[in-house]
C-alpha cells in the first residue's frame, strides 16, 4: 500500500527536494507551503503523515500542530518537525511525534518517515 505524505514547507527548494526524493522512495507526496495551505490539504485527504517546518509565514508549523490535534480526524496522524529551529522541549503542549534539525541527511529523514508511517507504531 503506498502511504501519503504531506510537506510543509516555505521553501521552494526544500520542498521540491524532499518532494522527489520522497516520491522515488515510493511515498505519495502532496506539497504545502505553510500551515494554512496544509490544513486545507488534509481536509480533502488524510495523509499517513505530515511533515512540518517550524516556522513559516502565515501560519507556522506550532499553530498547525496545535490545530491539527483538536480535531480527531487527525489526532492519531504522527507530525514529524522539520525544522533549522526546533520548538522548546519544554513545551507541554507538544503536539508533534518527532523533531529532526535541518540540514538532517536523506538518509536519517527517510528513515525517521519510514519509522512514523509503521501502521502499528
Amino acid at each position: 500500500m503506498m502511504r501519503s505524505i504531506l510537506l510543509v514547507d516555505d521553501e521552494p527548494e526544500i520542498l521540491a527536494a524532499w518532494c522527489l526524493i520522497l516520491e522515488c522512495e515510493g511515498y505519495e507526496v502532496s506539497c504545502a507551503s505553510n500551515g494554512a495551505e496544509a490544513l486545507a490539504c488534509v481536509s480533502a485527504h488524510v495523509p499517513d503523515l505530515i511533515v512540518t517546518d517550524w516556522m513559516m509565514p502565515v501560519m507556522d508549523g506550532a499553530e498547525l500542530c496545535h490545530r491539527l490535534k483538536t480535531m480527531p480526524q487527525f489526532v492519531n496522524v504522527p507530525i514529524l518537525v522539520h525544522t533549522a529551529v526546533p520548538p522548546p522541549d519544554s513545551d507541554d503542549a507538544k503536539n508533534w511525534s518527532l523533531c529532526l534539525r535541518k540540514p538532517s541527511g536523506a538518509e536519517l529523514f527517510l528513515t525517521t518517515v519510514a519509522q512514523l508511517c509503521e501502521p502499528d507504531r
